[in-house]
């Protein structure tokens, strides 16, 4: 039973992503000379430029990666993301959607918000509609140059070049706009709100900035020994993680007790276990 809902729960991901990424493509981008990134850029420049139908263009580009993925990722994710990208063809070629707007900020801005929904919400579900995020996490594993972002951005930059040359220079701006608009909404989607990120406290009056955070906040708070380079004397170094919504919060903290505290941040790309934080605090 657990197996079964959790397959329905992805099915449903992956269908309301489908819908979602169809209505970015067709009724915003497609009636303009707009692109995406990734491979769905490049159907969509070669369907623009050849006149491919876009719908078989998403498949035949994917496929590649899809193997890539049924490789080294697995079955279960190349079949759920084989399924969304046939299915995100078939939502195109069958489903008529409305032409929302000719206004081209418009047009880049919620384009790019439909097809970055779509694409975060088939990731939920186990799949993608983009199969150049495969590539990109191949690249880096086998690279100590490069990270999944740093592959993703070179793609990008190509495309995106390459769009200049055949659909002019408003065009690709425009596409760039519709490109971060759809990561931005895709990186909303995968990590929320409720983004993790982890800060690091070094300050003479630790103990009680430690208090405050576990008393106020409610959040646990891990305290690592630590040597100061310059004296030799022992340190106390807190480490505490929480949303964005609370980084303010614990900035305000620190400030009150000990202005001179040296505190860092930096983001989490997953946090599991543990406890993060005590039951009834807001």
């Amino acid at each position: 039973m657990k197996l079964a809902r959790r397959e329905f729960k992805n099915a449903l991901f992956i269908i309301v992503g489908i819908l979602s990424a169809g209505m970015g493509l067709h009724g915003f981008l497609f009636s303009s000379r707009f692109i995406d990134g990734g491979a769905t850029g490049v159907s969509m420049l070669l369907a623009k430029v050849l006149g491919f139908p876009l719908s078989a263009l998403i498949v035949v580009i994917n496929l590649p990666f899809i193997a890539l993925g049924y490789r080294h990722i697995g079955r279960a994710f190349a079949i759920r993301s084989s399924a969304a990208i046939v299915g995100l063809a078939i939502c195109l070629a069958t489903i008529h959607y409305p032409d929302v707007t000719s206004d081209k900020l418009l047009t880049a801005v919620f384009g790019g918000f439909f097809i970055g929904a779509g694409m975060g919400l088939a990731m939920r579900g186990g799949a993608v509609l983009d199969g150049t995020d495969v590539a990109a996490l191949l690249i880096s594993k086998n690279s100590h140059l490069f990270r999944v972002g740093d592959v993703i951005l070179g793609l990008n930059i190509v495309i995106f070049l390459t769009a200049t040359f055949f659909l002019g220079a408003d065009s690709a701006l425009y596409s760039i706009l519709t490109y971060v608009s759809a990561s931005r909404t895709l990186e909303f989607l995968l990590h929320g709100i409720e983004e993790y990120t982890a800060i690091n406290i070094v300050s003479e009056r630790s103990d009680a900035i430690r208090q405050a955070i576990t008393g106020m906040l409610g959040r646990g708070v891990t305290i690592y020994k630590g040597r100061r380079g310059m004296t030799g004397t022992d340190q106390d170094i807190l480490f505490c993680v929480v949303t964005r919504l609370e980084i303010g919060k614990i900035m305000d903290i620190v400030n009150e007790i000990d202005r001179a505290a040296f505190v860092y941040v930096y983001p989490l790309a997953d946090v599991k276990g543990g406890i993060l934080k005590k039951s009834g605090h807001m």
